[in-house]
């Protein structure tokens, strides 16, 4: 199992004007094409769920309580830009189910609210579960690759659990009520990697909103046939994310 975060700090150098750089498939975004993408200082990708909290992965972070220490940050496609939001956190919600019922879920609280940029919505049922989902991050290009300095993004198909899970391996042990599998299971080529963990999967709903279905969390490598990305899956933790997301705004 690769847990697809605390992947190497570094940037890779940005590309030539005329070229289109591929993160595991996938193309540059445009700068405000997903605003609520967020950059976490300990390698991890998340969203911006309220102004004052980011929605990551429980593995990107120790424990629950006080921290300082992560700086996030928003409002860029580059993270070298000089316009870029760079706030630093003050507190930490790790899900208490992670490493037991598959919560790989985590909040992080930062120092200020964020006022100009959009929060995204979270799905609250499973009805969103299906169809083609987007990924986006700044992890690596190829598995154990270097860590971007462009967004990128691209497109996952649904997998089913049953398919998932008959891919053997790591992947028997999928928690169907938790976790939701995407990608090409018999090419590869299009998926997350290292530095992409805790970054949203999401899709348009019915009115054409974009809506948060996942959180990236693992996979058998990245890219590989055979071994598609797994996704917590949020509208199984949504109540406890947003009573979680509660609880932090008043203290």
């Amino acid at each position: 199992m690769t847990i697809l975060g605390f992947a190497s700090p570094a940037v890779a150098a940005p590309p030539p004007p005329t070229q289109n750089t591929q993160i595991i498939g996938g193309t540059q975004a445009s700068q405000g094409e997903f605003p609520w993408m967020t950059r976490l200082s300990m390698g991890c990708g998340g969203a911006l769920y309220t102004r004052q909290i980011v929605l990551t992965a429980a593995h990107c972070v120790d424990r629950t309580g006080a921290d300082s220490s992560i700086t996030a940050t928003l409002g860029v496609v580059d993270l070298q830009s000089s316009s870029a939001k760079k706030v630093r956190s003050t507190y930490v919600y790790r899900s208490p189910a992670y490493d037991t019922t598959g919560g790989d879920w985590a909040l992080v609280k930062l120092a200020s609210p964020v006022s100009d940029i959009p929060t995204l919505p979270i799905a609250t049922t499973a009805a969103s579960n299906s169809g083609m989902f987007t990924i986006a991050g700044w992890g690596a290009a190829a598995e154990d690759g270097a860590q971007q300095r462009y967004l990128q993004k691209a497109e996952v198909p649904f997998v089913s659990d049953a398919t998932c899970q008959s891919q053997g391996g790591d992947y028997t042990g999928l928690v169907p009520e938790a976790e939701i599998c995407a990608g090409n299971v018999d090419d590869g080529g299009v998926d997350a990697c290292q530095g992409d963990s805790g970054g949203p999967m999401f899709r348009r709903d019915e009115a054409g909103q974009w809506l948060q279905v996942g959180i990236t969390s693992w996979g058998d490598g990245c890219a590989r046939a055979h071994a598609p990305g797994v996704y917590t899956e949020v509208s199984t933790f949504a109540s406890d994310i947003a009573a979680a997301a509660g609880r932090m705004t008043t203290t």
